[in-house]
């Protein structure tokens, strides 16, 4: 898949294509169908199908008091997007004066002008132009005009099944697995092994450390069921995971680590390699235990439960 920053570094003999256009977080079964669709209509056109999406998220920049957390980061995004089998994509950056187009401007001077749109691929509550003046009855009379068709989805990310709304609520409440079922894979966190306290190895817990600017939205404190990959080694383990503060020892950085299940993982030098930690299932919210031997007694059933959710 290609991918262009801007319009402009499209070269001028591409051609038309399909399009379709979205802020795609998470890249959920709703955005599959959409994905779908456009690779659909661009392949029985003989076209290219191109993908429109913003960084930063829109609310992040008419709501920068209170910025979107986003459940994948935008090179997650992309790599999701590349696998659904669409020709580029255009990561547009999203400012106050792009989102002041009048509708009719986004259509001719964006859609037609830069992108060359022969088709566009929209959900039936497609918004655009400044202050979302702009709706689908809109798009399909300037289609009309500027000779354009519109393709209409209605299985879309934003209706009452499929949300990355309500995607990051499930997340923030450490509920993986429903998150799961609208993503439709295992939410992934990717990230830097790092050098960690070393209390879990004390334990005989031995865990890799993600570094604190991991990509994608890391979810709620406590114990989970995941696993745990090394793109790099080819190596893919089951994975006792723990997400927050340790309290038990009074710390106050929020960490994310994981413990490889029955694989003596203290032999393997990971530090410095790319990890990608996704999550399966909670197991039990964050606790602050009175002492080591409670904590290493929870830390053994912790590690039996995520044996039981991953491997029977």
């Amino acid at each position: 898949m290609d991918i262009f920053r801007t319009p402009e570094d499209i070269p001028a003999d591409r051609g038309p294509a399909v399009i379709t256009i979205g802020n795609f977080d998470g890249v959920h079964r709703g955005h599959a169908v959409v994905l779908d669709a456009l690779v659909s209509a661009a392949a029985s056109r003989g076209l290219r199908s191109v993908v429109v999406t913003f960084d930063p998220h829109p609310r992040t920049v008419h709501q920068s008091d209170s910025p979107v957390e986003l459940i994948c980061s935008l090179d997650q995004r992309l790599g999701r997007i590349a696998r659904s089998g669409v020709d580029a994509t255009v990561v547009q950056p999203y400012t106050l004066a792009f989102a002041d187009q009048s509708a009719e401007e986004f259509v001719v001077d964006y859609l037609v002008g830069k992108l060359d749109a022969s088709a566009v691929v929209v959900g039936r509550d497609v918004r655009f132009g400044r202050r979302n003046c702009g709706d689908l009855a809109a798009l399909e009379k300037l289609g009309r005009i500027h000779g354009f068709d519109v393709i209409v989805i209605d299985e879309v990310g934003q209706g009452a099944r499929y949300s990355s709304s309500a995607i990051r609520r499930l997340l923030e409440d450490g509920d993986v697995r429903s998150a799961a079922e609208q993503l439709g894979y295992d939410h992934t966190l990717t990230g830097t092994v790092v050098h960690g306290e070393k209390r879990g190895r004390e334990m005989g817990f031995p865990t890799a450390n993600m570094d604190l600017e991991s990509q994608g939205l890391v979810p709620a404190d406590g114990v989970y069921a995941g696993w745990m990959h090394f793109p790099s080694r080819g190596l893919r383990l089951p994975t006792a995971i723990s997400v927050g503060t340790n309290p038990t020892f009074h710390g106050s950085v929020r960490t994310v680590e994981g413990h490889a299940i029955d694989v003596r993982f203290a032999d393997l030098d990971v530090y410095g390699d790319t990890m990608e930690v996704s999550f399966v299932e909670r197991i039990r919210g964050q606790v602050a235990f009175r002492g080591m031997e409670p904590l290493i007694e929870q830390m053994h059933a912790d590690v039996d439960r995520a044996r039981s959710v991953l491997l029977s």
